[in-house]
């Protein structure tokens, strides 16, 4: 459970970084404004820790250096004379120097001391090494090593203390009359150089915090003062797209900021009144067709009943009069459907179109508009076959309309079907019903495809209709397919025929998830149709 939690608040912080430029240019000053305090401020430590480390080395090799001087003059004073030996005198050395050289040191805690004996050494007389009692064990081989080999400066090496505080070891060679070579070290605590390195770093770390949260606040402060209008900017903009012509950006003061809005405002108004104007024409296009076609009914009814009388009587007339008479008779019943198809595309442009839903099964209906043009296709010589594996169930659909596809659909085939088979093919799946028309004819070319629902387009303008179709039955099936929620799609190829497939969802309100045919179309399943 709190790994899908921790899921969720990253997807949606993402989501958040995607949505919000604001949070994105807040976020992105505060980070880098961070990287370039921590280098800053790791250079500056580093820097003044390297300061405080060299100035108090130098301090040190000073003191150690008139330590050793100091020291080598009280060994040079005690040189043994007359017959009386040096015993005494080297007895008590040690604690002379110890009590001379410490008092001058200036570590707070006390400087440690010690005199060692230089390994190797073969005289008579030995002066006891000493050191005070809070001598830690830091003297390294290697450091005795250089001590011995260089005995005309003083060595020093930094070591860490048995308290864990850092120090300083420095040391020396002394000679001591009769009792041969001695090394001088002195131990220096540097804990005072860390603690002012800690100081400088809390105060660096505190400063760059405040500094970073000062940045962060002064950028929210700015960014939303610049993308507070653009913002404002987005949301008019998207209002405009849902139609809401009306909106504006509020104009204040004359920065590039106003000099956006009031162009972005001249454009919306350029933008209104362009809208208006077209849609007032298309208004008035809608309505001059609407109206002509109803005009046009009474007297086109009045020369439908002439002509029918003129062709009643034709076999009365002359043969050229006759014919005359059933050409008219032909051409009279194409404008009649020419002005039903224009008044339903009038209808769908003005968004007047409503369903008439009821429960309609399918099959049963391509069945009935295979009967319907079955004629049509024997006097072209096309087989009409059905292959409907599903799709007997009921379906909320308006039957007139569908059926209106159907006839359409099945008209077109039969025109380009070049006396070849045609078959109807009907299946369903868990969301949706699906019915395509295939013919075998001429198909069409990939340029064509694309432009064949558009209104009054014919694949090829020179071929005679013999159907006497508009050229407005696909725009208007398409619309129909659209108006159910569904899909119509074609596919063709120039030589192989054509296939119109129409998907309805199953039930009113559910989405389509695929379609239950294939398009391209299987042709395994046409039960045999000879396409030769």
């Amino acid at each position: 459970m709190k790994i899908l939690d921790w899921r969720s608040y990253l997807g949606r912080l993402v989501r958040f970084w995607r949505t919000s430029l604001q949070f994105r240019t807040v976020t992105i000053t505060v980070v880098l404004s961070g990287l370039a305090v921590l280098i800053i401020g790791s250079s500056i430590v580093v820097s003044i820790g390297n300061n405080l480390f060299a100035s108090r080395s130098n301090q040190v090799q000073d003191e150690a250096r008139s330590a050793h001087n100091l020291a080598q003059g009280i060994f040079d004073a005690a040189e043994p004379v007359g017959d009386q030996g040096p015993t005494v005198e080297l007895d008590s050395l040690p604690g002379t120097v110890r009590d001379k050289i410490l008092p001058s040191t200036t570590t707070q805690g006390g400087t440690a001391f010690a005199i060692l004996r230089t390994p190797g050494q073969t005289t008579s007389a030995i002066m006891q090494p000493a050191s005070s009692t809070n001598f830690p064990d830091v003297v390294t081989e290697a450091l005795r090593k250089r001590v011995v080999a260089d005995p005309q400066h003083v060595q020093f090496q930094s070591v860490t203390l048995t308290d864990g505080s850092p120090g300083l070891v420095v040391g020396s060679n002394v000679t001591v009359p009769s009792a041969g070579s001695y090394e001088l070290y002195l131990v220096y605590d540097l804990s005072q150089v860390a603690v002012t390195l800690n100081f400088v770093k809390q105060t660096l770390l505190l400063g760059g915090l405040a500094l970073i949260l000062l940045i962060g606040a002064v950028t929210y402060i700015v960014v939303r003062l610049v993308v507070g209008p653009i913002r404002v900017a987005a949301e008019t903009s998207e209002k405009l797209a849902a139609g809401q012509l009306e909106q504006r950006i509020p104009e204040k003061g004359d920065d590039v900021i106003a000099t956006l809005a009031r162009s972005f405002n001249g454009m919306a108004d350029s933008l209104q009144e362009q809208i208006t104007k077209l849609a007032e024409l298309s208004r008035l296009q809608q309505r001059f067709v609407s109206d002509v076609s109803h005009e046009l009914r009474t007297p086109l009814t009045t020369i439908r009943l002439a002509g029918d009388v003129l062709y009643d009587q034709r076999e009365s007339f002359e043969p050229s009069t006759a014919r005359t008479a059933e050409l008219l008779r032909t051409q009279v019943q194409r404008f009649e459907v020419l002005l039903a198809d224009l008044l339903e595309v009038s209808r769908y442009d003005a968004g007047a179109v409503e369903l008439e839903l009821e429960p309609t099964n399918l099959v049963r209906l391509v069945e009935d508009a295979v009967d319907t043009m079955q004629p049509l296709a024997d006097e072209r010589g096309s087989a009409l076959r059905l292959v409907a594996p599903g799709g007997y169930f009921e379906a909320e659909v308006d039957a007139r309309r569908i059926r209106r596809v159907l006839r359409n659909l099945l008209g077109n085939a039969i025109e380009h079907g070049e006396g070849r088979p045609i078959v109807v093919m009907v299946d369903s799946n868990a969301s949706a019903i699906a019915l395509a028309v295939r013919d075998y004819g001429i198909g069409m070319k990939p340029s064509e495809v694309s432009r064949v629902f558009d209104r009054f387009w014919r694949a090829d303008p020179s071929r005679q209709r013999t159907i006497g179709g508009t050229g407005l039955g696909l725009a208007i099936s398409l619309e129909d397919a659209a108006l159910h929620d569904g899909w119509l799609e074609v596919w063709s190829e120039f030589g192989v025929g054509t296939c119109f497939r129409l998907t309805l969802p199953r039930e009113r309100g559910k989405p389509i998830v695929s379609s239950p045919l294939d398009l391209p179309p299987d042709d395994s399943i046409h039960l045999g149709v000879d396409h030769d």
